[in-house]
């Protein structure tokens, strides 16, 4: 893989630099051939000058190649490449006519594949790395050693329960492996080596990045940053915030933010709202009238309601619908922000997990600190005023199914929720009304069994009128 990156170079100065090189296998076509055999043409791309696999050799029965695949798997370390395996083929050209292909393989020709190459090197230390979703991942650091045909110094130990399992101490002595000749792995411990000075892991209590709680829910195998401000989940904090499910910024895309964040005109998501027209306008050819259009649209999200900030602050396990009860709930940031776990608790839809994380999420000081930027900027931290509020779809659970034609699932959402309702993704014997469109599936199958009533988006639209 390394080799074809370096082929698909756009500049052909870094491939140069490269020391590439290639073994000639096959004469693919020659206009009179004189072969009536492979190893002949091997012979002879040889004579003509060509690089031809080293390792080859011509066998007469199976007994013998079977004795070569041995003696190629015991020198493997000292061949000047890497290898996986050995390939038997049919020797004679008019034989593999005869025998030909099936859809996707030759029949004259089958690979043996050698066990992973095991060494035994030192566990040093164990260090912990961040992804952009916040995941902790714990990296075992090696004492380097050839395995396969590269150096490893390093390799993934994927979370706390694989350390447990393998029974992993910083200063083991460890039997490593590529997984498939490429991935590196730590397979497992020689325990009779060890000396009683081996040190114990224990996976951090607060992200190594920003020092924000690192935490582990129930159910998951990986301990989760859950800083907003976290350097190592930057990006991806700044786009969902951006999104459709949160603040819904028009023209603040991926690839917008990707390039903004490299110029370091984006380092938080706060910095969205002190970015100049000329800093955008920079990032197209002709971009004024982008950069005119996304000041605007950033300028309008600062209207946005209570709702659609909680969202976009991408609290675990709050979105759209949890984020509209709390801001009905609350009425405003502040509020919310001093909120209690048992209170919060109690909330319907809300929950003990739920509610935990939206009070560890807010009693952090980079959330702290960002609200105050946000508030700075004049983003809406209140909710909207309703007056003479419509509670006509008040204890109501409405269930939609199938395409709708005059609204998008979200919007006739909306509208119920509006209007005091709930929505659910499953039907039972207390869903009060189905909503169906085109291509309804097993929802209105069930709903007409447990004799739910069964609306149209005509009647749908009767009782919002």
């Amino acid at each position: 893989m390394r080799q074809l990156g370096s082929l698909r170079q756009l500049d052909s100065k870094k491939t140069a630099k490269r020391p590439l090189d290639i073994y000639i296998f096959n004469v693919q076509r020659l206009e009179e051939n004189p072969f009536t055999s492979h190893y002949e043409q091997l012979l002879y791309l040889e004579k003509l000058g060509f690089n031809v696999e080293p390792v080859k050799k011509l066998c007469k029965g199976i007994e013998p190649a079977i004795k070569e695949i041995e003696r190629i798997g015991s020198i493997r370390e000292e061949l000047g490449f890497g290898t996986d395996g050995a390939v038997i083929k049919v020797d004679n050209l008019a034989l593999r006519e005869i025998l030909g292909t099936n859809f996707k393989t030759p029949r004259w020709a089958i690979a043996y594949k050698y066990p992973p190459e095991r060494k035994e090197t030192i566990l040093k230390d164990i260090v912990c790395q961040v992804g952009r979703t916040g995941a902790i991942t714990p990296m075992a650091i090696l004492e380097p050693i050839k395995l396969a045909g590269s150096t490893i110094s390093k390799t993934t130990l994927h979370n706390e329960d694989f350390i447990t399992a393998k029974d992993l101490k910083i200063g083991d002595h460890v039997i490593i492996q590529k997984a498939g000749d490429v991935i590196p792995e730590v397979v497992e411990v020689v325990k009779y080596k060890r000396t009683g000075e081996e040190k114990e892991f224990k996976m951090p209590d607060v992200c190594p990045v920003c020092g924000a709680p690192a935490v582990r829910e129930k159910g998951e195998a990986v301990k989760r940053c859950i800083g907003i401000e976290c350097p190592a989940r930057k990006l991806r904090n700044i786009v969902h915030f951006a999104s459709k499910a949160g603040m819904d910024i028009d023209g603040l895309g991926y690839a917008i933010i990707e390039q903004l964040v490299e110029k370091n005109l984006l380092n938080g998501i706060e910095d969205i709202y002190y970015l100049k027209k000329e800093d955008i306008a920079s990032l197209k050819k002709n971009g004024d009238k982008f950069a005119s259009n996304l000041i605007n649209a950033i300028n309008a999200s600062k209207e946005n309601s209570l709702d659609k900030l909680i969202s976009a602050l991408g609290i675990r396990h709050i979105g759209t619908k949890s984020a509209k009860i709390l801001a009905r709930e609350y009425g405003s940031m502040d509020k919310l922000m001093q909120a209690n776990e048992i209170n919060l608790s109690f909330i319907e839809d809300i929950g003990e997990i739920t509610a935990k994380s939206v009070c560890e999420f807010f009693a952090q000081d980079q959330t702290k600190e960002l609200i105050e930027k946000l508030k700075q900027a004049g983003v809406n931290m209140q909710a909207d005023e309703e007056e003479e509020k419509d509670n006509r779809f008040a204890g109501m659970t409405f269930v939609l199914t199938g395409s709708l034609e005059k609204y998008t699932r979200d919007e006739a959402s909306e509208i119920i929720e509006k209007f005091g309702g709930k929505t659910s993704g499953s039907v039972s014997k207390k869903t009060t009304y189905v909503l169906a469109g085109e291509e309804a599936g097993s929802k209105l199958t069930k709903a007409q069994e447990l004799g739910v009533n069964i609306i149209s988006e005509n009647e749908f639209e009767e009782m919002i009128k």
